[in-house]
């Protein structure tokens, strides 16, 4: 019994000893060059509202949008919510039937559920202190896609900037309107 607790030591060992051995690829934490593109359609910075009211009208556009509310913690100034909609694209349809007509079946693309996270953050000035009723809100949202055959066909970020822009312009409206207590 000794034995198999000594090898195991040793085994155990080596295993860290080489697991030690690897590296870091030098560039594993440098961001892309559209990184800051990316984030500066996903963020916005809003003024003139506190940052749970800030959080409702945010919410009560995704829900607008037809977004669900998954998630909710006000605290932490984050929202995450989803909704389900088809995927079905005509080419696929076309070449499933193609394919069937041959003898062969393919699974073609059937739902994708689309994800919104949405996070809020003081804004600060420029010495780091932070500002009164100025937040930053950061938008993401991914879409995860499914086969007929209900596997993961494609997992994706969204990242065209006229839903953002339509988002942010629907947001600027809400907070308007609760600023105003409408």
């Amino acid at each position: 019994m000794r034995e198999h607790g000594l090898a195991g030591a040793v085994i155990a060992g080596c295993l860290l000893a080489m697991g030690g051995c690897a590296t870091i690829p030098k560039d594993a934490l440098v961001l892309s060059p559209d990184s800051l593109e990316r984030r500066q359609l996903q963020t916005r910075r809003i003024e003139g509202i506190g940052e749970k009211e800030l959080l409702s009208a945010a919410a009560g556009v995704l829900q607008d949008l037809g977004f669900n509310i998954d998630e909710s913690e006000t605290r932490l100034g984050v929202i995450v919510a989803s909704k389900d909609r088809s995927a079905i694209t005509g080419s696929q349809i076309t070449g499933a039937v193609l394919l069937a007509l041959l003898g062969a079946y393919h699974a073609v693309d059937k739902t994708q559920k689309i994800r919104v996270s949405l996070v809020t953050r003081p804004a600060v000035a420029a010495d780091g202190a932070a500002l009164t009723d100025s937040h930053l809100l950061r938008i993401t949202i991914q879409r995860v896609v499914r086969d007929t055959q209900g596997q993961v066909t494609r997992i994706e970020s969204i990242e065209e900037p006229a839903i953002y822009q339509e988002f942010f312009e629907k947001l600027s409206k809400s907070v308007f309107l609760e600023v105003q207590q409408i």
